[in-house]
């Protein structure tokens, strides 16, 4: 029974911070994120960091030549 109070005094605790907190704090605090992301998730972020690691690893091989 401990953790299910436990948990019951975080779940307030969050909401009641969240309710205490203005409105324009809120919002200047989630921030905007880019529209790729709000479209198409991680997928664009993940497929950068790909096509970052290959022009890295050519760049080395031509390097190494």
């Amino acid at each position: 029974m401990a953790n299910s109070n436990d948990l019951i005094k975080y779940i307030t605790e969050r909401v009641v911070t969240y309710i205490d907190t203005p409105k324009e704090d809120r919002k200047r605090r989630r921030g905007k994120e880019p529209w790729t992301v709000r479209w198409f998730g991680m997928i664009p972020f993940s497929v950068s960091l790909w096509k970052d690691d290959l022009v890295s690893k050519k760049s080395k091989k031509r390097r190494a030549k």
